[in-house]
C-alpha cells in the first residue's frame, strides 16, 4: 500500500512540475510560443500515461480517469478525449478469494446459502465482481424466482480506496496552493465529494437501498424496471438482487431482432433519465450500456380479458431473435431495466429549480439567460466577469443550436475544432464552483447523450428537451397566476389596514411621539466618528514628531519632549479602532 501511495504521488509530482514549468515559468521569460508548440502532444502523453497508470493499479484510479473524462469546464480536450475510453474492466480476483469473502460475510458456506454459484464471473470491475447463482429452496420460495446474481466485494478494496483517498487528497492540497487552479476550482471539495460517492459505492447496502428507492419511483411506471433484493443474502460486501439479465441497451441488432426500434429506445431512455433528474430529483448517476437492459415483455390477457405485463422468457440476447421473427414487432413491448446502484445522485430541491431554469435557457436557445441560470445555480462565482461567456453561449446557439449528433457530423472539422477551442478556453478561464451532486448530473447527462446518439445517429437531445420545457413553461405560468393572486391579497390587505395605520401616524405626529431608529446608521455614523479621531490623532502625531525632530536641532529638551508626546497621538491612531468598538454590532 505504500508503494501505491507512492506511485500516485510521484506521478502526480512529476506532471505538475512539468505543467508550472511549461506553463507558468517559461512565459515569464518570454517563451510562451515555445511553450505552446509542443502543448497538444504534451497533454495527451500525461493522459496516456494516466491511462496506463489507471488500468495497472485498478482501485479508484479508473473511476477518477472517468471523473476527469467528463470535466471538460477545467480540461483541455486532449486530456479527456483520451481518458473518455477509460473502462471500469480489470481481471478478475481467483475464485477461492471471492469464495472466502463472502463465506465470511455471509457466514454459511456458498453450497449452503445458494443452490448453486457460478466461480466464472459475470462481470469483473475494479471494486467487485458478479457472479451468477441459483437461490437455495427455501429463499426461492419466498421471492418467487431462483435466477440471481450475486456481487462480491474484491478482497482488500476497502484498504485500496482509503490509500487512493489519502493520496488524492494531498496532491488536491498542493494543487490548491497554485492561485491559478484555485481560482478556477475547489480541488479539495471535489476530492471530498469524489470520496463520498466512492464510499457509498463500496457499501453494497446502500447500493440495495438505492435500489429500491428506484423502484419505488417508478412503481407502476411499465417503461423502467429494477432488480429486487434479495435481503436474506445481502451484507455491506455481498449484494444479492434477481438476475435480470435480458438485451443489452446499446446492442443494436439484437433489438432489431426482437422487433424493437432503436430510435424509439433513444427517445424512452432520454425521456426516463429526465424523469430521474427534473421530477424525481433521484437518479442513476452511471447509465453506461452494461448498466441498462432493454427486456422485451407480452401483454398477456388474463382470464377477465384485461391486459397485463410479463416478462418474455425468451427475453436475453442469446435468444431474442428467433422469437421474435415467430410474430410481428407488433405483438410485443419492452422496457428499460437499470442495474447497479452504487453511484447514483440526489438534486435538492433548489439546485432542481436551477436545473429547471438552465433546461427554459437551452430550449429558448437564450445565452444570456442561460448564463445567468448557470450563475443562480451557484456555478459560477459572484466575481465571475460572464461577458466573453454570454458572447461564446450565443455564438454555440446561433451557429450549433438545434443540431443533432448526425448533422454535427456534417459541419467542417476545422470550423468545428475551432470552436471548440476557443469555447474551452473561454470555460476554463472562468471561476467555477460545481454544486454538491453537479458532477453526477453532468456524467450523467454525458453518458445519456452518448448512448442515444449510438442507438440513434440523428438522435437531437434538443426536441429531448422541448416536452420537459414546455411542461415547465406551463408549470411556471400556473405558479405565476398563483403567486400573483397571492400577492394580491396581500396588497389588499395592507390597503384595507391603510387608512387605521394613517390615523394612528398622524395622531403621534402630532404629539411629538414619532421616533425613527436605524440601528444600522447609528453603528455606522459611531465607525465614522471613531475612524474621524483616530485621522485627528495622526495628524497631531505627525505634527508633534516633525515639530519634534526640527526642535531638537535647537533645544534639545523641548524636542525629545515632544517626540516622546507624540507617542500618545500615534498609540490612539493605531489602536482606537481596536479598543474602541462596544456596543452591539
Amino acid at each position: 500500500m505504500r508503494a501505491r501511495y507512492r506511485r500516485i504521488l510521484r506521478f502526480a509530482a512529476r506532471y505538475i512540475v512539468q505543467t508550472w514549468w511549461f506553463e507558468l515559468v517559461l512565459p515569464r521569460f518570454g517563451l510562451a510560443r515555445f511553450a505552446a508548440r509542443g502543448r497538444t502532444a504534451r497533454l495527451t502523453r500525461i493522459a496516456q500515461r494516466f491511462h496506463v497508470l489507471a488500468v495497472d493499479l485498478g482501485g479508484l484510479m479508473i473511476k477518477v480517469g472517468q471523473y476527469l473524462s467528463s470535466r471538460l469546464d477545467i480540461l483541455p480536450p486532449e486530456i479527456t478525449k483520451e481518458l473518455a475510453g477509460l473502462q471500469d474492466e480489470v481481471p478478475p480476483v481467483p475464485f477461492d478469494a471471492i469464495q472466502r469473502l463472502a463465506e465470511a460475510e455471509l457466514g454459511v458456506p456458498l453450497e449452503r446459502a445458494y443452490a448453486s454459484f457460478d466461480p466464472t464471473p459475470l462481470a469483473a470491475a475494479s471494486l467487485g465482481q458478479a457472479h451468477r447463482a441459483r437461490l437455495a429452496p427455501i429463499d426461492a420460495a419466498d421471492m418467487g424466482y431462483d435466477e440471481a446474481v450475486v456481487k462480491v466485494q474484491r478482497p482488500g478494496i476497502e484498504t485500496i480506496v482509503a490509500v487512493d483517498l489519502k493520496a488524492l487528497r494531498r496532491v488536491a492540497g498542493w494543487l490548491s496552493r497554485v492561485r491559478f487552479v484555485a481560482n478556477h476550482v475547489d480541488l479539495p471539495s471535489l476530492v471530498e465529494e469524489f470520496a463520498v460517492t466512492s464510499l457509498q459505492e463500496i457499501d453494497y447496502l446502500q447500493e440495495a437501498n438505492n435500489a429500491e428507492q428506484f423502484a419505488a419511483a417508478f412503481a407502476g411506471d411499465p417503461r423502467v424496471a429494477a432488480p429486487e433484493v434479495v435481503w436474506e443474502r445481502t451484507t455491506r460486501r455481498v449484494l444479492t438482487l434477481a438476475d435480470v439479465t435480458a438485451i443489452k441497451i446499446n446492442d443494436r441488432e439484437a433489438l432489431l431482432a426482437a422487433g424493437i426500434d432503436p430510435k424509439a429506445v433513444a427517445k424512452q431512455f432520454a425521456a426516463v433519465m429526465f424523469d430521474q433528474l427534473f421530477r424525481d430529483g433521484f437518479f442513476h448517476a452511471d447509465p453506461h450500456p452494461g448498466n441498462i437492459f432493454v427486456t422485451p415483455v407480452e401483454r398477456v390477457a388474463d382470464a377477465a380479458g384485461a391486459g397485463a405485463w410479463a416478462p418474455d422468457a425468451a427475453s436475453p440476447a442469446s435468444s431474442a431473435g428467433p422469437r421474435a421473427s415467430a410474430g410481428s414487432p407488433s405483438s410485443t413491448d419492452w422496457r428499460l431495466t437499470f442495474i447497479d446502484f452504487g453511484m447514483m445522485g440526489e438534486v435538492p430541491d433548489g439546485l432542481r429549480r436551477g436545473l429547471q431554469q438552465l433546461l427554459l435557457a437551452v430550449a429558448a436557445r437564450d445565452g444570456k439567460r442561460l448564463v445567468d441560470s448557470i450563475r443562480g445555480v451557484g456555478i459560477l462565482l459572484p466575481s465571475a466577469d460572464t461577458e466573453e461567456l454570454e458572447r461564446a453561449m450565443s455564438a454555440l446557439f446561433a451557429r450549433f443550436g438545434g443540431m443533432g449528433l448526425a448533422e454535427l457530423q456534417q459541419v467542417d472539422e476545422r470550423e468545428l475544432r475551432s470552436f471548440a477551442i476557443e469555447f474551452g478556453e473561454t470555460m476554463r478561464a472562468l471561476p467555477f464552483q460545481l454544486p454538491e451532486n453537479f458532477l453526477l448530473v453532468i456524467r450523467s447527462m454525458s453518458l445519456t447523450s452518448g448512448l442515444c446518439s449510438s442507438l440513434d445517429p440523428e438522435f437531437n437531445m434538443w426536441d429531448a428537451v422541448e416536452p420537459y420545457a414546455n411542461q415547465l413553461l406551463r408549470d411556471e405560468r400556473g405558479n405565476f397566476v398563483q403567486a400573483l393572486g397571492k400577492e394580491a391579497l396581500s396588497y389588499a390587505g395592507t390597503v384595507a389596514r391603510l387608512p387605521q395605520r394613517l390615523d394612528a401616524l398622524a395622531d403621534r405626529v402630532e404629539e411629538g411621539r414619532l421616533v425613527a431608529h436605524s440601528p444600522r446608521i447609528e453603528r455606522r455614523l459611531a465607525k465614522l466618528e471613531r475612524t474621524a479621531g483616530r485621522i485627528v490623532s495622526a495628524v497631531v502625531f505627525v505634527g508633534l514628531f516633525i515639530g519634534g525632530i526640527l526642535l531638537r536641532l535647537d533645544e534639545p529638551v523641548w524636542g525629545v519632549a515632544l517626540i516622546v508626546v507624540s507617542a500618545i497621538p500615534l498609540l490612539h491612531a493605531v489602536f482606537g479602532g481596536v479598543f474602541g468598538r462596544r456596543g452591539p454590532r
